[in-house]
């Protein structure tokens, strides 16, 4: 038990380690938007999610579209298990409004391939060796190949 602990604490803080970019500054407006295009609901503890208060853990363009994009990081190992993280990618669209792209359990890290219209793949960390990359293909991000630090690998 402590060393499930101990790993879980340990893993938070890495994730927070990873996800955390210099300073944010969103604007208010905005992160509101971000929020509840993610399923978010504004509290007196923040901004709730199903799984937990959640924030915004990147706020730029993801892309190369010349529009912000943003992560949220919510953390709940009721929700995510042994990860205890989840995130959920919100992308603004030309009429200013923005939409939920993908959202999934792990902790992302952005990869220099590329799906189509300049999405990065997605390799889908947390505990293990093997990890799922996802690519996005026009509409959705599906898994594209198994790697672990950037080498092919497979689930069995």
């Amino acid at each position: 038990m402590k060393t499930a602990i101990l790993t879980l604490s340990t893993l938070a803080l890495l994730c927070t380690t990873a996800f955390a970019e210099t300073k944010l500054t969103v604007p208010a407006k905005e992160t509101s938007q971000i929020f509840k295009a993610a399923g978010f609901a504004k509290t007196k503890h923040g901004w709730e999610g199903s799984c937990g208060t959640g924030e915004i853990t990147t706020y730029k363009d993801l892309n190369s579209d010349g529009l912000k994009d943003a992560v949220i990081s919510d953390y709940s190992t009721m929700c995510y298990g042994n990860t205890g993280v989840g995130y959920h990618i919100v992308s603004q669209q030309k009429n200013g409004t923005w939409k939920l792209i993908f959202e999934n359990m792990g902790i992302p890290t952005f990869l220099k391939t590329k799906g189509k219209d300049g999405w990065p793949d997605i390799e889908n960390g947390g505990p293990g060796f093997c990890f799922a990359v996802y690519r996005w293909d026009g509409q959705k991000y599906d898994v594209n190949r198994y790697e672990y630090n950037g080498k092919a690998c497979s689930l069995n």
